[in-house]
C-alpha cells in the first residue's frame, strides 16, 4: 500500500509543481517523515545522519511557505476529487446516502513556547477559559464516512490587515470553490455545517453570494429566528415546527440533531 501511495504523491508533485525545486521538496519530505522517528527540526535529523545541518537549511531556502501551503491544499483536494466524482455521477438518492458535507470549525492549540509565531490569547472550548495558543480554522469534506481535510489556516490577531475568522472562512471557501471548479466539480451543492460561532446574518449573505445556500448551523436554544414575520427563540420554534419524515441520510442526521437539541 505504501509504495502505491508514495508513487501517487510524487506523481502529483511532478505534474502540479514542475517549476519547484525537486531537491528542496525531497528535503522537506524527509523532514516530514523524520517526525515519525522523533526528529522535529533539520538539525536533529542532520546530527542523527551525521551530515552538516547547513546543507538542509541551504536547500530549504529555495522552498517558500507559499509553495508549501499550495502543495498541501492541492494534495488534500486531489484525494477528495477522487472520491467525489464517482458519487456525483450517480443519482440524488445515492448522493444523499453518501452524506456529503463541508464541515467548518476552529480549534485552539494551547502553547507554552515563547518564540512561536501566531500565538495569542484565545477562548478554548476544551479548557472553558482563555488560553495562549494558536487558533486553527479548518474545512473538512465528509463523504461515505471518510473525512478529507481540505484547507487549514492560522487565525491571526496581528498583521497588515484587521482580519477575522469570517473573512478567512470566505477566503478559504472561495479558493476551494475555484480549485474544485477546475476539476469540474461544483462544491456549492454540498451542504455546509458549522457551529454556533458562525451564526451571523452578514456571513449568511456572503455565503449566498458565493453560491452556498445549504447551510446547517448547530445553534443554541436561546437564539432567535424570524419565520413568516414571527420572531421567537429556537426552543419555542422547536415546539411549533412539524418536521417531515427524512428521506435521506443527511436529512435524517439533521432532523435527529434538532430533536436532540
Amino acid at each position: 500500500m505504501w509504495p502505491q501511495e508514495f508513487t501517487w504523491f510524487f506523481a502529483i508533485f511532478h505534474h502540479e509543481f514542475r517549476k519547484g525545486n525537486l531537491i528542496a521538496f525531497e528535503v522537506l519530505m524527509m523532514l516530514a517523515f523524520a517526525h515519525l522517528f522523533g526528529f522535529y527540526n533539520p538539525k536533529q535529523l542532520a546530527d542523527f545522519l551525521g551530515i552538516p545541518h547547513q546543507k538542509f537549511y541551504a536547500e530549504l531556502k529555495n522552498w517558500s511557505v507559499y509553495h508549501l501551503k499550495k502543495m498541501l491544499v492541492r494534495f488534500m483536494m486531489k484525494q477528495a476529487v477522487e472520491h467525489l466524482k464517482p458519487v456525483l455521477q450517480k443519482s440524488a438518492a445515492t448522493q444523499s446516502r453518501a452524506g456529503m458535507t463541508l464541515s467548518i470549525d476552529n480549534s485552539v492549540i494551547d502553547r507554552f513556547g515563547k518564540l512561536l509565531r501566531c500565538t495569542w490569547s484565545w477562548f478554548s472550548g476544551r479548557h472553558h477559559d482563555v488560553v495562549r495558543g494558536q487558533d486553527l480554522l479548518g474545512i473538512v469534506l465528509t463523504i461515505n464516512h471518510i473525512a478529507f481535510p481540505l484547507h487549514l489556516l492560522f487565525c491571526p490577531k496581528q498583521g497588515r490587515y484587521n482580519t477575522n475568522k469570517a473573512d478567512l472562512f470566505i477566503f478559504m471557501l472561495s479558493r476551494l470553490k475555484t480549485a474544485f471548479a477546475l476539476e469540474g466539480i461544483d462544491i456549492t451543492n454540498i451542504p455546509l455545517t458549522m457551529d454556533s460561532w458562525f451564526v451571523s446574518q452578514p456571513l449568511r449573505i456572503r455565503l449566498h453570494h458565493l453560491g452556498f445556500t445549504k447551510i446547517i448551523i448547530a445553534g443554541k436554544s436561546h437564539y432567535t429566528f424570524t419565520i413568516d414575520k414571527k420572531k421567537q427563540t429556537a426552543s419555542a420554534w422547536k415546539k411549533e415546527l412539524m418536521l417531515n419524515d427524512p428521506t435521506g441520510l443527511l436529512q435524517s442526521r439533521f432532523c435527529k440533531e434538532i430533536v436532540d437539541k
